[in-house]
């Protein structure tokens, strides 16, 4: 028996590699068979799709390019982010009217965290990669008697199709009530979560207004969470990555041209969260109907897959809700202490977010469905007998090549995870340290530049530094959650990652009682970053008894490398610093500020990465496809 096709043993799949072939009597290995140049007619012979499993593994996606171009996105959102904060204080200032926005948008914005970007894609993401990775290895479709493929996208199997449709029916019929019910119900709303406005009738009305307008966020914020979630677990990264621009744009638009032309101006904020949450689904639309997967509206309460998501979801939403009652906690606790602590920890919260979401979000974003795979791979296999309707002479031969392709799949994809976990350890050390260290070493730099002007006096800056010192000091373990937890997401365990939160939680909680009567706001900050260390020690531990991850070789040279180019930043960054009365004295000065400080920052992060190139650090060590 002959190929179909030249052959092109540089286009292998690396799962045949070194595998005897079945086909030829002599012998050749299948790394000289199998990997034909892609050609537009002839027909693989190794399943029922054309190439199905040669283009699962040279469809591949760049994750340090990924990583690069998610980063840039959230760095963009947190910029934009930070205008539209600017822009409403000083647009509305602090008066009845922003109190009531504030509140109105709280209750939707809560749900997302908890609901839409939380608890959904920590279940669906891991149950889509495993559908589709399944549809991937098996062919999904059947060939027509002139033996071409009927399906002609690899992903686009009706079970990959059937899971997404009905997610999307389940998601949009929950949504649509509880958005119905909310509306309705927006003054009993308004009155639970802040009874205070009760007593003040415009404030109460203006409020229950400017809810009914929010409410709906919910509905298009989880569709478009539902949408990215499906994009990222194609590789398709930038569109969901720039789609919460989309809602700062929305605000700054409505702040400068709609306020004038509604009343109170105020109400603009909540039309442009209402105009927001369309336009940020009407963007990923497109990117849906580009991979052949835009969803159609179908229900059914007893669809497999809608009931492991649901299944999922409930320990999932638990989780998400521990991390928002720590925050509830801190706060409670703070406004205890003296007045301004609330508003330090906030301010330093802000640009502590700035290396924790463009780091650590952008690698769990990319980690978890590229994890998912990689486990839906270790833990799956092709079905004897799904290898198609190919010719009789041929179906001995098929089944012999996926038995020995199910074997060598089975053992690359636990490699692939735990290779992919620590790949993300590694970046998270290389990049989140000297960002902490930065953060820490040019915390006066930093909240000068930025907050001292107008009422923020100098006793602020130096309160907020205090606090964003403290946060400096977690930020590792804040990031290496956002790394490990996806690890057991993929695998389908949820529980694990909420009783390691549950527990962290009672530890911040007595870590708080230890650490506020001597720090006052800035113990409230340390306990948080140490509590999210120990979080992170707890994940990792687990991953490695589980035997989900195991430590590549390097990791001591990694690590002394890392610290050598990390006592160097620091130092230049110390003899660079003029000191807290220089910055302080620059406040009529702010671009001078502006210009010190991007000179600072960029001294500190050459000299980092080329201490690292002269250690024998390279870009190209880092890059991984999957």
């Amino acid at each position: 028996m002959q190929a179909r096709f030249a052959c092109a043993p540089a286009n292998c799949p690396p799962v045949f590699a070194g595998l005897d072939c079945p086909v030829r009597s002599s012998g050749a290995n299948l790394t000289k068979w199998c990997g034909g140049e892609r050609q537009k007619s002839p027909r693989c012979l190794f399943s029922s799709r054309s190439y199905a499993l040669h283009d699962r593994y040279t469809s591949l996606v760049n994750l340090l390019g990924a990583l690069a171009k998610v980063s840039g996105f959230t760095l963009l959102s947190r910029i934009t982010g930070l205008a539209r904060e600017f822009l409403i204080a000083r647009a509305f200032g602090a008066s009845l009217y922003t109190d009531a926005f504030f509140v109105a948008f709280r209750i939707p914005n809560l749900l997302r965290r908890l609901f839409a970007e939380g608890a959904f894609s920590q279940a669906f993401v891991p149950i889509l990669a495993q559908t589709k990775n399944a549809a991937d290895k098996t062919g999904g479709g059947a060939a027509d008697n002139a033996g071409n493929s009927v399906v002609d996208d690899a992903g686009d199997d009706a079970s990959v199709r059937s899971l997404i449709d009905h997610t999307f029916g389940m998601l949009a019929l929950l949504l649509a009530i509880t958005t119905l019910l909310g509306v309705i119900a927006a003054p009993l709303i308004i009155y639970v979560s802040a009874p205070g406005f009760a007593a003040d009738a415009p404030k109460f009305a203006v409020t229950v207004a400017m809810l009914k307008l929010t409410f709906p966020y919910i509905l298009f914020i989880s569709l478009t969470a539902f949408a990215g979630a499906v994009l990222n677990t194609w590789g398709r990264f930038s569109v969901p990555a720039f789609t919460p621009v989309l809602l700062n744009l929305s605000f700054i638009a409505c702040a400068l041209w709609l306020a004038p032309h509604v009343e109170p101006p105020v109400m603009a904020l909540a039309w442009a969260v209402l105009i927001g949450g369309v336009v940020q689904l009407a963007f990923q639309w497109p990117a849906l109907r580009r991979i052949g997967m835009t969803p159609r509206f179908r229900f059914d309460w007893k669809h497999a897959g809608v009931r492991r998501i649901l299944r999922q979801m409930g320990p999932a939403l638990f989780g998400v809700s521990v991390a928002q009652i720590s925050l509830l906690i801190n706060t409670i606790i703070a406004s205890f202490l003296v007045s301004g602590s609330v508003s330090w920890l906030y301010y330093a919260d802000r640009l502590m977010e700035f290396p924790a979401g463009m780091l650590g979000v952008a690698l769990g974003t990319i980690l978890l469905p590229s994890l998912s795979k990689a486990a839906a791979a270790g833990a799956g296999a092709i079905p004897a007998g799904q290898t198609g309707q190919n010719a009789a002479g041929e179906k001995a031969v098929l089944e012999a090549v996926h038995k020995a392709a199910n074997t060598a799949a089975r053992e690359a994809g636990n490699n692939e995870f735990s290779q992919l976990l620590d790949w993300g350890l590694r970046l998270t050390f290389l990049l989140a340290l000297p960002a902490a260290l930065g953060l820490a070493m040019l915390a006066t730099p930093l909240v000068s530049t930025l907050y001292h002007y107008g009422a923020f006096a100098a006793h602020d800056v130096e309160q907020t530094r205090v606090a964003l010192v403290a946060y400096a000091a977690g930020l590792i373990g804040l990031i290496l959650v956002k790394v490990l937890a996806p690890g057991f997401y993929a695998r389908g365990d949820i529980r694990t990652p909420v009783k390691i939160a549950v527990f962290t939680l009672v530890l911040t909680q007595a870590m708080n009682l230890a650490f506020v009567g001597m720090l006052q706001h800035a113990g409230l900050a340390l306990a948080i970053g140490l509590g999210a260390c120990f979080n992170a020690f707890l994940l990792w531990r687990g991953l490695q008894r589980a035997g989900s991850y195991v430590a590549q070789p390097g990791w001591a040279v990694f690590g002394l490398k890392v610290a050598l180019a990390l006592a160097t930043m620091g130092a230049l960054l110390w003899a660079l610093d003029p000191g807290a009365a220089r910055w302080l004295a620059l406040q009529a000065s702010p671009w001078q500020r502006v210009a010190a400080l991007a000179g600072i920052v960029s001294a500190g992060a050459m000299v980092y990465f080329c201490v690292l190139g002269l250690a024998g650090f390279r870009i190209r060590d880092f890059k991984r496809n999957v």
